[in-house]
């Protein structure tokens, strides 16, 4: 049945206008005895060379305009959203392609992956610089360096976030994980390389990686960027920062969390590498907004501060809830689930984390997918014993409205893991379903 398909596929595509077949040994054998004398290339691995391919056809798309590739486990999305709202504020026409979709300056389209194929990868870079497209960020992650998604593309700066424990169902080890990102950084793939050293695997990347690297750090003045200096403010942070060459850029930053120091002082670094002016950067930093999804307020008049966010790794919980602590004076309350069909390793660190960062721990579903929903939450807990109020509640809607329900004036709710997500993937079916709605209606009391 399948080679069925795929020779059914070929007279498709011939049938709509391809002029030749690209692929390996067994699909010539197959496409041969349907197509005839249509040209068929043949090469051991079409995947390796379809971004070249993809590069060539189009003219080079990446060189017309300053590509910033982003990578790492935590920070991805934030960053590039910061970035591209500092160019925007420049006056320049600004792009970008990530987990929350693709932005072609105020275009906004929607995207299965966070890194599209090659061949989309390439198309919409052309059609980024068709449409004047000056800079464009992309969040790289290791599954598009693995599997051959950005090759042929040039990027102006590769930037390194930081990396903890995820994607390992996929990688295997955190050393098959961490040489997938390494691939970035190479002078045939990127022009420079940014690396944040306050983070261990940041440190090792910055001694190995064949490009010079720009460093950045929050507080490490031999870094190339850091903080001078940091004062906490009712909405973030007043913050003046030293860069290459004595570049000085303050400003106000009305974004939560040390780890969106982290983001926002990467976003600086790559922006001035692109030819902003410091004291353009200062002054858009008040403009900034959190990317959704990240830290996302939901605001319905209630007493207590409620909160939505992305975090699905070990180390983003811990590091979310770390910041809400600082941030609270009473109860801290927080909601999570873990993804099903994905790392099994990182389920009880979560759940550690969870239990051990949070006031009252509501452990939940998120995206079960084909696994049994009670089993993953078993791994989550793992020899956890919770108290009253914390509680287990598989059903992520009766979850967060049992949060909502414990929260008092002061207090402050977060829920965790699927941020920007509409839907909930279930045994094959993805049904609708946003944290933010729910939330909202949960205040509400629609619910």
């Amino acid at each position: 049945m399948l080679l069925g398909l795929l020779a059914k596929f070929a007279l498709n595509a011939r049938d709509s206008g391809a002029i030749a077949l690209l692929t390996d040994r067994q699909g010539l054998d197959l496409a041969s005895k349907s197509l005839g004398n249509f040209p068929i290339l043949s090469v051991e691995n079409p995947r390796g060379i379809s971004g070249y391919l993809a590069d060539w056809f189009h003219n080079s798309p990446s060189r017309a305009l300053f590509l910033a590739g982003i990578t790492g486990t935590n920070g991805k999305t934030t960053t590039s959203h910061l970035l591209k709202q500092i160019w925007e504020f420049a006056g320049m026409n600004a792009g970008l392609i990530g987990t929350i979709g693709i932005e072609i300056a105020q275009e906004k389209f929607g995207a299965s992956h966070t890194t599209p194929e090659a061949d989309q990868l390439h198309n919409i870079l052309s059609i980024m610089k068709n449409a004047k497209i000056r800079a464009a960020a992309i969040e790289v992650s290791s599954h598009a360096l693995s599997l051959n998604r950005v090759d042929g593309a040039y990027f102006s700066a590769a930037a390194f976030t930081n990396l903890t424990q995820d994607h390992l169902d996929f990688h295997g080890s955190m050393e098959n994980y961490y040489q997938a990102k390494k691939k970035l950084f190479d002078s045939t793939r990127s022009q420079a390389s940014f690396v944040n050293v306050d983070d261990s695997y940041g440190m090792r990347l910055a001694a190995e990686v064949s490009l010079p690297p720009i460093t950045i750090s929050q507080r490490n003045s031999k870094a190339n960027w850091y903080y001078q200096g940091i004062d906490s403010t009712s909405k973030g942070y007043r913050v003046e920062v030293r860069g290459i060459e004595g570049t000085l850029i303050s400003g106000e930053l009305n974004l939560i969390g040390d780890h969106n120091l982290d983001n926002a002082l990467m976003a600086m670094a790559l922006a001035f590498e692109s030819g902003v002016d410091p004291l353009v950067i200062g002054n858009s930093l008040t403009t900034l907004k959190a990317a959704p999804g990240r830290l996302e307020r939901i605001d319905c008049g209630q007493d207590f501060l409620a909160l939505v966010d992305y975090a699905h790794t070990p180390d983003a919980v811990e590091k979310v809830l770390a910041t809400l602590r600082k941030n609270t004076n009473s109860k801290l309350i927080a909601i999570l689930g873990c993804g099903g069909n994905r790392d099994k390793s990182k389920r009880p660190l979560m759940g550690k984390a969870l239990a051990s960062g949070s006031d009252i721990a509501i452990f939940t579903s998120d995206n079960p997918r084909d696994e049994d929903p009670e089993e993953i939450l078993k791994e989550m807990l793992g020899s956890l014993k919770l108290t009253y109020p914390s509680a287990v509640i598989s059903d992520r809607q009766t979850a967060i409205k049992y949060g909502v329900e414990k929260a008092q004036a002061g207090d402050t709710l977060v829920i965790l893991g699927k941020g920007h997500e509409v839907g909930q993937e279930i045994r094959g079916v993805t049904l609708a379903f946003s944290d933010q709605e729910v939330l909202r209606k949960s205040i509400e009391g629609e619910l």
